[in-house]
Formats: structure tokens, sequence, C-alpha cells
């Protein structure tokens, strides 16, 4: 059972469509909360992907990422620094088909129900690793881009940035299991 199932455990249409698209408004909203950085500012996108799979667990999460970038794609201005349609043929556009996987692998966790800070957290850190793979994979072969390039300035700046924001989630997902626990006592 996740998190979301057990605060709100309707299955109608009508509730999970509401949940969906509440987390696109929390993907919307941390995207604009911005570090400038090059290539990509540093935002809290990667703590609200990493909070919807471990608070909804796999499909749901897929399927809110999916949502959000569907609306990207559209032309609401839902990504970083209000980007919308160009950004999925800009040198980051790795990174956003990498939100799905990493929400893929996050929710997962959280469909094996696991709750603690320490699982979750390895969780997140897990999940970010492999935001990484696709992410680095684009401007490798987009723009040509080498191994030490895409290290040195693709990934190396964001790693402390990514383990913090993998912990926040897990505490923040795991306090949301206490506090369940402790109503319902």
């Amino acid at each position: 059972m996740t998190l979301s199932k057990a605060l709100v455990p309707s299955n109608s249409i009508a509730t999970r469509t509401a949940m969906v698209l509440g987390g696109t408004a929390l993907l919307a909203a941390a995207s604009q909360i911005s570090v400038p950085m090059f290539p990509v500012p540093m935002t809290l996108q990667t703590l609200a992907v990493l909070t919807i799979g471990m608070t909804m667990g796999s499909r749901m999460g897929v399927l809110t990422v999916a949502a959000w970038l569907a609306e990207a794609f559209a032309g609401l201005p839902v990504l970083a620094n209000g980007g919308s349609t160009a950004s999925f043929f800009g040198p980051t556009a790795g990174f956003l088909f990498g939100f799905l996987a990493m929400v893929a692998v996050a929710g997962i966790a959280a469909d094996r129900g696991v709750k603690s800070v320490l699982g979750l957290s390895v969780a997140g850190l897990i999940a970010g690793a492999v935001l990484y793979v696709p992410g680095l994979a684009w401007p490798a072969v987009v723009l040509g881009k080498s191994v030490p390039e895409l290290l040195s300035g693709w990934m190396m700046p964001f790693l402390a940035g990514d383990a913090v924001k993998a912990v926040l989630a897990a505490l923040i997902v795991s306090g949301g299991w206490s506090v369940l626990a402790k109503r319902r006592a």
C-alpha cells in the first residue's frame, strides 16, 4: 500500500484524476524554484518527482510525470524557468524523459512497502542515478559531448543537491507515514 492509497483509498477516476493534476501542479511549482546553473538549473523538480513516486507508487507516479510532460509539450510553462515545448528539443531533453524512469524507480520502492527513511533514501539515490542515464546520453548523442565533459559539467555539480533531495523526499514521505500511524492510533 502506498501513502496516497492509505490517505485516499478511493479508486474512482475523479479521485485519481485529481491526484494526477495535483501532482502536476506540485511539479510545476517545484520547477519554478530554481538556482541558475549551466547546463540545467538546480530546481526542486527532482524532489517533487521523488516525493510523487514515493507517495503514489510506480503506476500513478509515472502517469503523473507523463501528464506533466504532456502539459509542457502542449506549451504550458510548467518546466524549469517557465520552459515548455522547446525544452524537448534542447540539450537537457534527456533529463525530462529520465524523470519517467526516476519516478518509476521511486514508485517501485513505495509499491513494495518501503516506508523507512533509510529505505526510501536508498531508493531515492538509486532513482537519482537512473535519471542520469538518459540525462547524459542525450547530450552525448545530440551534442557530441565527451564523458569527461558530461561528468564535470552535467553531473558532478548536481550530485550533492540530488543526494540532499533524495533524503528530503524520504523524510517527507516517512513523516507522512508516521503522522498517519499516529492518527490511526
